[in-house]
């Protein structure tokens, strides 16, 4: 049912996408001393929206559907200084991605939670 309205599937789509950005930001972290690592992000959702819904598509009969929706990017390089051994990484700028993130996901919950109170009310629960 929820899928059928686009505000819960957009608010859907974001947290997903959030939570997608945030697992790469922490292998972002977890690789900060890996010499000749560079450091990953993936593009805007705005930017993932527009580009449509990339979903895992059959490509023979006996291939299973992946039950996903919403939007499936993959990671891209992200711009950073190197450090002298080749990394990218820069803890400060993960954490301003990982706040962004944060705002990102609160933002769909709150999307989510505003919609399920409105069809509450429409049908006569509180």
């Amino acid at each position: 049912m929820f899928a059928q309205i686009d505000t819960m599937r957009m608010a859907r789509d974001l947290g997903a996408h959030a939570a997608r950005r945030q697992r790469v930001i922490a292998t972002n972290v977890a690789n900060a001393d890996t010499p000749g690592y560079r450091t990953r992000d993936l593009p805007e959702f705005e930017e993932s929206l527009r580009r449509g819904s990339l979903e895992l598509r059959t490509t023979r009969a006996g291939h299973l559907a992946a039950g996903l929706s919403g939007t499936l990017v993959r990671a891209v390089e992200a711009e950073g200084e190197p450090s002298p051994n080749g990394n990218t990484v820069s803890i400060e700028d993960e954490l301003v991605r990982q706040a962004d993130t944060k705002r990102q996901f609160d933002l769909s919950l709150s999307v989510y939670q505003s919609g399920l109170s409105l069809l509450r009310t429409s049908l006569g629960r509180r």
